[in-house]
């Protein structure tokens, strides 16, 4: 990516909803060769898509947890039946296999307590878990999608 792609990225990572002659505009380029560089940008991948952020409190989802799990199963077939599983589960808007200690994280967002209780019921009845451990957000410090583009 040159600086003008970076540019682009960052302004749809600021509002995806800036026209293509805006882009242009502030990127110093006329409509055509700014829709050509998005176009780019998305066909390889850089823009993999653009989505509106929702703001969880404003459609009932006061609650994020963040669920640690810890396997003593490692095998493909358990990797695949975990993801299977986790995958039908809306409330995980988010999972992270890691190194160290814990070996997956789970963001959650439930409207309750008491929400959170069923979601965790029927997590463990669809996937094979040996250790699950849950910790609630209590406030949100810093919360961005838009990733640093100094390293490109």
């Amino acid at each position: 990516m040159d600086p003008i792609d970076r540019e682009i990225v960052r302004l749809l990572q600021e509002d995806a909803t800036l026209s293509v002659r805006e882009i242009g505009e502030l990127v110093g380029l006329t409509s055509t060769p700014c829709w050509r560089r998005i176009r780019n940008l998305e066909e390889s991948g850089v823009l993999a898509k653009r989505v509106a952020l929702v703001d969880p409190a404003k459609v009932n989802l006061a609650v994020t947890a963040l669920v640690f799990i810890r396997t003593s199963e490692h095998s493909k077939d358990w990797l695949d039946r975990f993801i299977a599983g986790i995958d039908r589960f809306p409330e995980i808007v988010e999972a992270l296999r890691t190194s160290g200690e814990i070996d997956y994280l789970l963001k959650v967002v439930v409207p309750d307590i008491a929400a959170y209780d069923s979601f965790y019921q029927r997590l463990i009845e669809e996937v094979d878990l040996s250790d699950v451990r849950s910790t609630f957000v209590m406030e949100p410090i810093k919360y961005t999608t838009a990733l640093p583009l100094h390293y490109t």
